[in-house]
Formats: C-alpha cells, sequence, structure tokens
C-alpha cells in the first residue's frame, strides 16, 4: 500500500468511518488502512461503500462495509456489535456522516424588501422539516454512533473519536443557516466530549475543512457547463491560497490528531484545514 502521512502507525487498530460511501470520508478510510488500520466503512448506501472497501481490499489492507443509518440509535447499536464481532473493539472513531440539504438553504444571501411575495425562497420559506434533518443529521448523526462505538472505548487508553466540523461553525456562510449552525454545535461538542471522556483514555478533537469540492457541494461551486459559479468566484477570493483543497491535503491533520505520540496532550480543539479561509479578514 502507499505510505501515510507523518508515518502514523495504526497497525492492530480498529477505525470505524461513517459517511464512508462520500468522496472525503471513504478518502479518510483509506488514509487509515494505508497507516495499518483495519476500517470499517459505514454509510446508508452500502454500496458506495463497499465499492471503496474492495478499493482498500486491493491495496492490501483490510476493510468492511456496512449499511448504517446514523440517526437511527438501534441500527447503530448493531452494527457496533458487528464491528467487533468481524475487526474488533472500535479504537478510532471518525463520525463523517453529514451534509445539507436544499429545503434548508435560502436562493439569496440577502433579504431585500419584497422577497416574501418574490417567486424565491427566502428566510420565511425555510422548511422547519429540512431545517431539522440538517440539524439531525449532523447533529445526532455524531451523537448516536459516538454512543454506540464509545462503549468499546472507554477504559482502554490510546483511543479517539475524530468529528468532522467546517469554516461554517467559524462564521457562517450565506444561503445555509441550518448546515453552519449545526457544524457549530459539532465544535462545541467535540468539546464537551473532550471533557466528558478525559478520564477514560479517549481523545476527541475536530477537524474543519475548508472548501473541497465534492458531489454534495458541486452544484453550488459549478454551473452545469462546468463553468465556475459567482460563490466560488467569492469563496476562492476569500481563500488566500485561491484554490479549493484537494482531499489527501486532509491526510496530515486527520493522522496528526490521531497520533497518540504526535498528538497525546491535544483534545478538544478544532483544526482548521482551510487555506487561510479563516485567517482573512477580506481586507
Amino acid at each position: 500500500m502507499e505510505k501515510n502521512v507523518l508515518n502514523t502507525d495504526l497497525t492492530g487498530k480498529v477505525a470505524v468511518v461513517t459517511g464512508a460511501g462520500g468522496v472525503l470520508c471513504s478518502a479518510f478510510a483509506k488514509t487509515l488502512a494505508r497507516a495499518g488500520a483495519k476500517v470499517a466503512l459505514l454509510d446508508l448506501n452500502f454500496d458506495a461503500a463497499d465499492a471503496y472497501a474492495k478499493e482498500i481490499e486491493k491495496e492490501g489492507g483490510i476493510a468492511k462495509a456496512y449499511a448504517c443509518n446514523v440517526l437511527d440509535k438501534e441500527t447503530c447499536y448493531i452494527v457496533a456489535d458487528a464491528v467487533q464481532r468481524d475487526l474488533g473493539k472500535c479504537d478510532i472513531l471518525v463520525n463523517g456522516a453529514g451534509g445539507n440539504n436544499p429545503k434548508a438553504t435560502t436562493d439569496k444571501e440577502y433579504f431585500e424588501l419584497g422577497d416574501i411575495d418574490a417567486d424565491t425562497k427566502s428566510f420565511f420559506d425555510l422548511d422547519s422539516d429540512g431545517v431539522g434533518f440538517v440539524f439531525n443529521l449532523n447533529f445526532l448523526g455524531t451523537l448516536i454512533p459516538t454512543q454506540a462505538f464509545a462503549r468499546q472505548m472507554v477504559g482502554r487508553e490510546g483511543c479517539n473519536i475524530l468529528n468532522i466540523s467546517s469554516m461554517n461553525a467559524y462564521t457562517p456562510l450565506t444561503k445555509i443557516p441550518a448546515y453552519s449552525g449545526a457544524k457549530a454545535a459539532i465544535s462545541n461538542f467535540t468539546q464537551w466530549l473532550a471533557v466528558h471522556f478525559s478520564k477514560v483514555g479517549i481523545r476527541v478533537n475536530a477537524i474543519a475543512p475548508g472548501f473541497f469540492s465534492t458531489k454534495q457541494n458541486e452544484k453550488l461551486l459549478f454551473n452545469p457547463d462546468g463553468t465556475p459559479t459567482a460563490r466560488t468566484g467569492k469563496i476562492l477570493a476569500a481563500t488566500p491560497m485561491a484554490r479549493f483543497g484537494e482531499s489527501h491535503e486532509l491526510d496530515g491533520g486527520l493522522l496528526f490528531l490521531l497520533n497518540n505520540q504526535a498528538a497525546g496532550f491535544i483534545t478538544g480543539v478544532v483544526l482548521p484545514i482551510d487555506g487561510g479561509f479563516s485567517a482573512y479578514s477580506g481586507v
């Protein structure tokens, strides 16, 4: 298999990745496998997770896919028991499941007089069920898998939970109030969990990716003909490195925070990986 960055050795560790059927989380799974971990790939879309698990196995790694709804506690507990039987007790949990929903997104950045009656989705048209779905998917979709898998970690030194926050958690982006609020909750929850589990051998941290082009956000970033949207122009203008991130550029932060030698005294932090976006004031 390919060498992993930082030479982090996870040999013998069992790593669980939720949302592993997606672009970024499947990349996390591959990175963990290359570091020596046995990886459980969890996703609502079993076929997608299974395809990535097979790719890991072709590289010589150990991986197994599981169908899992992170919002269903009973299912999460059943899957956690299955992972323990198949691979062993969970040492590393990456809570990657999350996302946004069009029903929780406004059409325009700014509200203008007349928008209430106009043919546009304004703040007043946001669907409460859509907003609830986004909060549940991101927050409960992190809390419930943590309940299911952390019970295998307590009392065992060197276990890690890594959550996925976002640049939205620092300053909310326009149009996506529910997603921004949900990710802010994830950052706060990361700190809470770090304190809560600090006496039983579990470190809890998070990474906050900046802008990476994925299937989830491609419609916001690119027009149907492939040209960049106005939003893309704003994003790149506010990113000092003036480009989108590549999925492999999350590897260093991921492996560093999971490295018990390099980061053994680090818990409760949210690490931005954003090309300088969070540092730039716009002037």
